[in-house]
């Protein structure tokens, strides 16, 4: 099989090869390849469905189910009117809970505050439209506060909030309430996904963190549902010699 790309990151000159399995099948094989590989990275978008049918020598029905399937496996995320993108990497453990970070720092019997940086409404850019999976762009709530304890900075949080759900996000006092109080009386949240990554402190982060551009950091991504409807997509950044992430819980299954 041929895999180069075309213009628009369509596949040029690609064609599957001979396999007894479903053709479906094959396409997927294709598609998790190039995910697998490397070549097609998260939140890449994917050529088109025509695209894919003219490069892979493959009906159109074909190429709607691989795809349809791959998204219902959280491999993709479907986008109406804007496209097919490659999903976050599913977390592969329940390593943390949504808790009040104000409540964890009074629970160390320390003092808490919190600084608002930015509060304000975004028309928001291809890959937030892509998290919230909305089916056309529409403003959304963005905030970036950092959480002190005993006035060293520990965590830069900061929030997307799809506004049909929290249409007044932007007009709240986040230093007398924090947003986790907020958005628990205003929707209730009945899914969370969580990613994290270690990652270096960028300028920005370094600075509002208190930090050396470069010192590790723990990156927790998490977006929460309210029923079927994404409610926030995060970023929540911790200074890494500051803090620690676990949990105890009582796992449904032991395998």
């Amino acid at each position: 099989m041929k895999d180069g790309d075309g213009p628009g990151g369509s596949p040029a000159g690609t064609a599957l090869p001979a396999s007894a399995s479903p053709l479906y099948e094959q396409v997927k094989a294709y598609v998790l390849a190039n995910i697998g590989s490397g070549k097609w990275g998260r939140d890449h978008k994917l050529p088109s469905e025509n695209e894919l049918v003219a490069s892979l020598g493959v009906s159109r029905m074909t190429v709607h189910r691989a795809l349809r399937e791959l998204t219902s496996e959280g491999y993709l995320l479907r986008v109406q009117g804007v496209g097919t993108f490659v999903a976050p990497p599913k977390p592969r453990s329940a390593l943390v809970e949504i808790n009040n970070i104000a409540n964890e720092i009074r629970a160390r019997n320390a003092r808490h505050r919190a600084s608002v940086i930015v509060l304000e409404t975004i028309a928001p850019s291809a890959d937030l439209v892509a998290a919230f999976e909305f089916a056309r762009s529409a403003p959304v709530g963005h905030s970036v506060i950092v959480h002190y304890e005993n006035d060293a900075p520990v965590q830069l949080e900061e929030r997307f909030v799809n506004l049909a759900l929290v249409p007044d996000y932007d007009k709240q006092d986040f230093e007398a309430v924090t947003t986790y109080d907020y958005l628990q009386q205003s929707t209730p949240l009945t899914e969370v996904e969580h990613v994290i990554s270690a990652i270096p402190a960028d300028e920005e982060t370094a600075r509002l963190l208190a930090l050396e551009p470069g010192d590790p950091c723990l990156l927790l991504h998490r977006r929460t549902w309210s029923g079927k409807t994404i409610a926030t997509v995060n970023r929540l950044v911790y200074a890494g010699s500051r803090c620690s992430l676990g949990s105890r819980y009582s796992p449904s299954a032991v395998r």
